[in-house]
């Protein structure tokens, strides 16, 4: 089922770019710059398998790709054994559940009034569209789910490929501020770039696989909270210190 006739002009443009930057990611593989893939040959060597993304079923890691905006992976954790402690960890649950309840419960993932209101807002598109099941959902091809998802209240890029990714298996690439990060210091980006820019170099110059794009996003965190820190940056004990351009940081 598509959506973006019934969207808003400005949500609609902003799918339009999505999907025009898509098409150039498919267009331009495989890409002539070898540094992903030596890039994360080198993290794999470092850190080994990281066993991503933590969830008991696909609706929690949904659950939990909706939580973690804005919040450390801890005060997730602690919203959702809340939400496993009141077996609201089903899309049937989560549908019937007031919206106050739920809110209290995920206090611990910060933002709760809006998490709240985005949870929720999930759950009505979930039922409406795909009849409450996750299974069905995920059989969506994956351009179009992705459009449906972004058009859902609370669910930006991240988040959406994120559902798609650690959720449904699809090989989408998950870009995150460690991997910005990461990219400007190795001037691979600039701060100018997109989201979906990024996403497509990545994409570009990968294999398309969904369990590749799961482990490389996987230690692309490890290696921000280590060494590639936002206020001080490890670089001489990094893993990727030998592609470091000289004089960068």
């Amino acid at each position: 089922m598509r959506t973006s006739a019934h969207l808003p002009n400005s949500v609609a443009a902003k799918l339009s770019v999505t999907k025009s930057v898509s098409e150039n990611c498919r267009r331009s593989r495989p890409s002539q710059s070898p540094a992903p893939m030596r890039y994360f040959d080198a993290l794999c060597a470092a850190f080994g398998p990281q066993h991503w993304w933590p969830g008991r079923s696909r609706f929690e890691i949904i659950v939990g790709a909706i939580l973690t905006q804005n919040t450390s992976w801890k005060n997730v954790e602690a919203a959702i054994r809340n939400l496993r402690t009141e077996s609201l960890l089903t899309p049937g649950a989560m549908e019937r559940v007031p919206v106050p309840k739920l809110a209290r419960l995920i206090r611990a993932s910060g933002y709760f009034r809006q998490k709240a209101k985005k949870l929720k807002a999930f759950t009505s598109f979930l039922f409406k569209v795909h009849h409450g099941s996750v299974v069905r959902m995920f059989r969506t091809p994956t351009s179009a789910l992705r459009e449906q998802l972004l058009a859902i209240h609370g669910i930006g890029p991240e988040t959406a490929d994120s559902i798609l990714l650690y959720g449904g298996n699809h090989p989408v690439f998950v870009v995150d501020a460690y991997a910005r990060r990461i990219l400007e210091r190795h001037n691979l980006a600039t701060p100018k770039q997109s989201y979906e820019e990024l996403r497509c170099f990545f994409e570009s110059s990968l294999p398309s696989d969904a369990q590749l794009f799961n482990e490389y996003h996987a230690l692309i965190v490890e290696t921000g909270k280590q060494y590639c820190r936002k206020s001080q940056a490890l670089c001489s004990e990094c893993p990727l210190k030998s592609f470091l351009p000289a004089g960068a940081a």
